[in-house]
């Protein structure tokens, strides 16, 4: 189990996308779905899987038992790639590759990189980013700069002593590539 920590996304549904990020980036497209159950979680995952490509960067954004992993795997199903989709938290990267001649999965958890592109550059994404999909948990601030397209996926999830199972998940795609991502996920 992961140790706590706290995210920028943790809040209400109004704060999940800052107005600094849709302001900065007026073509941003954005798109807010409710998840009520894992299942569901992994099966938007799923559904996701199939607009990615290589070369997409996705970062994901929310707190402890948000749902990440839980997305990430469904990304994985999707993708068709070997092996468990499971949190990177202690091994920082894991690659999954194709098992159906489409693109790796490499997913990252960069909480305990302290320092943006410097930090991340030992894990060679600028590497595998152009025939890979990239994942990043906890990537704000951090890998912004390995693509100017990149999909911020923020989770929320109601906050303390509660079992709700819903979240709001709001993906901002960033960039000319994902400027159909409505039409996509239809």
């Amino acid at each position: 189990m992961e140790a706590p920590h706290s995210s920028p996304a943790a809040g209400s549904r109004e704060t999940a996308v800052p107005e600094a990020v849709t302001e900065a980036l007026p073509e941003a497209v954005t798109v807010t779905i409710t998840v009520e159950s894992p299942e569901q979680m992994q099966d938007l995952g799923r559904r996701l899987a199939r607009v990615l490509a290589p070369g997409d960067l996705v970062m994901l954004t929310g707190e402890l038992g948000a749902g990440k992993t839980t997305l990430t795997r469904g990304l994985g199903e999707g993708l068709g790639v070997r092996g468990a989709v499971t949190s990177p938290t202690f091994v920082i990267a894991r690659v999954h590759p194709s098992l159906v001649e489409g693109p790796a999965l490499v997913h990252v958890d960069a909480y305990r990189l302290g320092g943006g592109l410097d930090e991340m550059e030992d894990l060679d994404l600028d590497v595998s980013l152009p025939e890979s999909v990239v994942v990043v948990e906890w990537g704000d601030g951090k890998v912004e700069e390995l693509s100017e397209d990149r999909l911020r996926v923020l989770i929320d999830r109601a906050t303390g002593d509660t079992d709700d199972e819903r979240r709001e998940v709001t993906l901002v795609g960033i960039g000319p590539r994902w400027a159909g991502l409505r039409e996509e996920l239809a």
